[in-house]
């Protein structure tokens, strides 16, 4: 089996590689002219940002990619009028760059984008930021993304929260379902939380390995990786890996990867006998990435490229 692996939005190779934002608060206090410039400037200086961590990300053989959810300050807030659709041509070529060069490219909304909550305002909101992500992958011509969130709030407790999830995501469009993927979380909703839900609605389930360190009641990942990858189907499965910062703040991401944790993880695995592509969430991005690429080669991992290797 191979595992592929992947980083996260900001590579420390090149000197412009994070999104800009703009604040409403900036936006509201200023010349509306003035704003709309300075604010067609930064979403271009955004998208130009993620080509460039794209053509990187090739030249060094990284095909799996989460491009950050920052491309388009403001786009969301109901007194800022943006049409993204300006911006078409740039999305196209950023698409068709993708898929040329067979990337698997996906985001990650923050944790505000609430799918099972209390209040009717969070919830229409969240759906918008939901159709917008994936308004951008229309854009870019580009229909294998997939979508990132987590169950959401424990409020009311997690028998509520989850059948709050499960009623408010009868309502919410066909289009937007074909794009979501749950991750089991650090504080409140588990593997078996997450898995049981993934099942019900036939969801696609990440694993996130650090979350799971985090957020357990004694349970063995492995007595459910079969099941979790079977919620992926004829997609290929998809994980996270991360390591803590310290014991004192566990849930708090590590510059690199502990190499101990990752190898016994990754050897624990040989029982589901697919592909892999594994997200490393590090403070460290790419460096960390090659870091762990570079151990694996000294443990004697034999690698199909730079960052793909073999279990055997």
């Amino acid at each position: 089996m191979k595992i592929r692996l992947g980083y996260v939005s900001i590579t420390n190779a090149l000197e412009h590689s994070s999104s800009s934002v703009m604040t409403y608060k900036y936006f509201s206090s200023n010349d509306r002219k003035t704003v709309l410039e300075k604010l067609d400037k930064t979403i271009n200086s955004n998208l130009d940002a993620l080509y460039e961590i794209l053509k990187y990300n090739i030249s060094n053989d990284i095909t799996f990619y989460r491009m950050t959810s920052k491309l388009f300050p403001l786009s969301t807030h109901e007194k800022v009028s943006l049409d993204i659709n300006k911006y078409s041509d740039k999305l196209k070529l950023i698409g068709k760059f993708i898929k040329d060069n067979n990337m698997r490219v996906g985001t990650h909304p923050d944790q505000f984008c609430l799918i099972n909550s209390t209040k009717k305002e969070v919830l229409d909101y969240s759906i918008k930021i939901l159709e917008e992500h994936i308004k951008i992958f229309n854009l870019m011509e580009y229909y294998d993304g997939y979508i990132v969130i987590h169950t959401g709030s424990g409020e009311g407790g997690k028998e509520d929260s989850i059948k709050r999830f499960e009623e408010n995501y009868k309502h919410i469009s066909n289009n937007i379902k074909k794009y979501l993927v749950l991750e089991n979380d650090d504080r409140v909703f588990n593997i078996i939380d997450t898995l049981n839900l993934c099942e019900k609605l036939n969801i696609p389930m990440v694993f996130d390995y650090h979350h799971y360190i985090c957020n357990n009641k004694g349970e063995n990942y492995i007595d459910y990786i079969n099941r979790i990858v079977d919620t992926w189907k004829d997609k290929k499965v998809k994980m996270h890996f991360s390591s803590p910062k310290n014991s004192k703040q566990i849930r708090s991401h590590s510059e690199y990867l502990n190499i101990n944790t990752f190898v016994k993880f990754v050897e624990s695995l040989k029982c589901i006998n697919k592909d892999i592509d594994i997200m490393l969430e590090c403070k460290m991005k790419d460096d960390a990435l090659f870091r762990i690429t570079r151990q694996l080669k000294y443990r004697g991992y034999n690698f199909v490229n730079d960052t793909t290797f073999i279990i055997l």
